[in-house]
């Protein structure tokens, strides 16, 4: 039987216009997909495809929960020394009289 007599494996009244070279079934160009250069049916070409783990899933929570601690704690090493700074200036400054000293007087 040649191709232009096949109908869709999925879709009965639709003329196939490819067969998959895996599985041998004939499809219309909605169940068709181009994946490595060659033509492939959905169906083999997820049992080709890696499944994917579990595991990235908790590696990628686990790194993102890192980055945001490490984020948290650099932000508050940031505003503990900004505070430490200002503290250590010397009173005369915080009392607004730092402009009256000799120093920047010359």
């Amino acid at each position: 039987m040649n191709l232009h007599q096949q109908h869709c494996l999925n879709h009965e009244l639709r003329e196939a216009v490819a067969r998959c070279p895996q599985c041998g079934q004939f499809y219309c160009r909605e169940c068709i997909t181009e994946h490595d250069d060659r033509i492939i049916c959905a169906a083999c070409l997820k049992k080709s495809l890696p499944a994917p783990a579990a595991d990235r899933r908790s590696l990628a929570f686990f790194t993102h929960t890192a980055g945001l601690a490490l984020s948290l704690f650099l932000g508050w090493l940031v505003f503990y020394w900004i505070g430490r700074i200002l503290l250590a200036l010397p009173n005369h400054f915080h009392d607004g009289t730092l402009w009256e000293t000799k120093f920047w007087q010359e």
